[in-house]
């Protein structure tokens, strides 16, 4: 079946959308736009995740009632993504009913199977990231993601038989070598595996210290541990198991998360869905930080960036494109307004707006404001189109690697080329010699590479390439086009076609 199923992490609600959320929503909703370009029914589903301390804590903080707080907050992100033109197919919350039924379903199969026990366990719990760590995981007797040094904390809890699965994982991880991407994320999970800590893994917080959760069908005097909570988001969200959702979808899911929650997905999350009889999902895709002046985003040093500012300041896709461009996935980036106003008049107004620009006004003056029609190629024209090929070839290969930056680049490389063409064709000149038919071939050459251009920006730029698209008189309909024709053949654009009055695509900022 060709279907493509991408999940966003279920995020926390104990705080504010911010940019890390918006750059993670935007790379599904870009991916699953180019893989319905490729011809798939593709979908990505995003959420909240709601239960825990974290959120009991936050809260507290905020002087309200954490089930009034979850949803309050868990509305934020919902009312985001269509702000950012994101479209989710789904947007699953888990304090849900049809959520919280199936998580205790997969928490009585798992119990069933023996694969959960009762027993008693010391260890050093971080509120931060609700979960114990051993002696071995902490740098310097504290916590390796919050810096902070745990609680030391005896209790008695159910726990997942984790350990009992990593040979498996280590085997299936080597075996599958895209199975977590990119590289350095794999052989990272491998070090951890290899290393012999993984433990089993606590699944329950004792109500006597934590109320906020789902009930374990099987011991009412406990919630679930979040993970094995929120994890299981990603399948409830398309119906449950052996629903139509999830026999579609499924078996080509694919996971995208920053690089803070690797381990719960490419070591608690696998061995999760063994245990429960589930297949796996087929790939982990793993992004960096967003950093400000080399720091990581965060509320207490205020230098957290507003993503729908960014966007109304200086256009939604303008944003988009920046983040898509600026980051190299699966490392850090910084960001800054500098960054993104250069970047939007380097590439968007002097490149790309100025082509367009250049190019539609020499059709209105030069033909009528139609489509020329071609007569015959030089070898300028055949240069420009095996360049324009293999630009469009690289640009689908690279973003379907999640390699978005090297992707537009290639893109920008066939741009570039494109305005190079302009100067060394002259159309102009041509115009001023009567010269109608190498005129038109110039012109014509031009519009139907910015077509393709256009068309592999969607995903990118939605609204911008739409736009592209009624600049060279066509109606864009994404489930009409299909990417891998565009990198064999030219000539897809109509002769005489009527072309509107050319506008400013990307006006420069100042």
């Amino acid at each position: 079946m060709n279907t493509f199923f991408l999940t966003t992490p279920i995020y926390y609600v104990n705080s504010h959308p911010h940019l890390g959320h918006a750059y993670t929503t935007i790379v599904a909703d870009a991916m699953t736009r180019f893989q319905r370009l490729m011809g798939r029914d593709a979908i990505f589903i995003t959420g909240t995740d709601e239960h825990g301390d974290k959120i009991v804590q936050a809260a507290e903080k905020a002087g309200q009632e954490v089930g009034a707080f979850s949803t309050v907050i868990s509305a934020e992100f919902r009312a985001l993504w269509p702000q950012l033109n994101t479209r989710p197919a789904a947007f699953i919350r888990t304090t849900d009913p049809e959520h919280k039924r199936l998580v205790q379903e997969f928490l009585h199969r798992v119990h069933a199977a023996g694969d959960i026990y009762f027993g008693e366990y010391s260890g050093h719990y971080c509120y931060g990231c609700e979960r114990f760590y051993t002696d071995k995981e902490l740098e310097g007797g504290l916590c390796p993601q919050h810096q902070v040094k745990p609680d030391f904390i005896s209790e008695k809890n159910y726990f997942f038989r984790m350990s009992r699965h990593q040979e498996w994982l280590t085997r299936h991880i080597r075996d599958n070598p895209d199975f977590i991407q990119p590289e350095r994320y794999r052989t990272e999970v491998l070090t951890l595996l290899d290393s012999g800590i993984l433990d089993d893994l606590c699944i329950s917080r004792p109500k006597t210290r934590l109320t906020w959760g789902i009930e374990l069908p099987f011991d009412s005097r406990y919630v679930c541990y979040v993970w094995f909570d929120a994890l299981l988001s990603y399948i409830s969200a398309i119906g449950g198991v052996g629903s139509a959702g999830y026999e579609r979808y499924w078996p080509q899911a694919q996971h995208l998360v920053a690089k803070d929650i690797l381990k719960p997905h490419a070591i608690f999350w696998p061995t999760m869905l063994r245990a429960g009889g589930v297949p796996l999902y087929r790939r982990l895709n793993v992004h960096g930080y967003w950093l400000t002046r080399e720091t990581k985003m965060s509320k207490s040093l205020g230098n957290i960036v507003t993503p729908l500012d960014m966007a109304a300041r200086y256009g939604l896709d303008a944003f988009r494109y920046f983040l898509l461009r600026e980051m190299h996935f699966g490392s850090d980036a910084n960001f800054s307004e500098e960054g993104l106003v250069a970047r939007l008049n380097a590439d968007l107004a002097n490149d790309l707006g100025n082509l367009f620009s250049r190019v539609l006004s020499m059709v209105s003056r030069y033909c009528a404001g139609a489509v020329p029609a071609p007569a015959g190629d030089t070898d300028l024209e055949s240069a420009l189109k095996d360049l324009a090929l293999e630009c469009l070839a690289n640009f689908q290969a690279l973003f379907d690697a999640y390699r978005f930056s090297q992707a537009l680049e290639s893109l920008w490389e066939l741009v570039r080329a494109l305005n190079k063409y302009v100067d060394s064709a002259a159309p102009w000149t041509l115009a001023k010699k009567g010269d109608a038919k190498r005129l038109g071939t110039v012109l014509y050459t031009l519009l139907e590479c910015m077509r393709k251009t256009a068309l592999h920006l969607w995903p990118v730029m939605p609204e911008k390439a739409e736009d592209m698209y009624r600049q060279l008189g066509l109606v864009f309909q994404a489930d009409t086009v299909l990417l891998p024709r565009e990198k064999e053949s030219f000539g897809l654009l109509n002769a005489g076609l009527p072309l509107p009055a050319p506008v400013s695509l990307f006006p420069r900022v100042d």
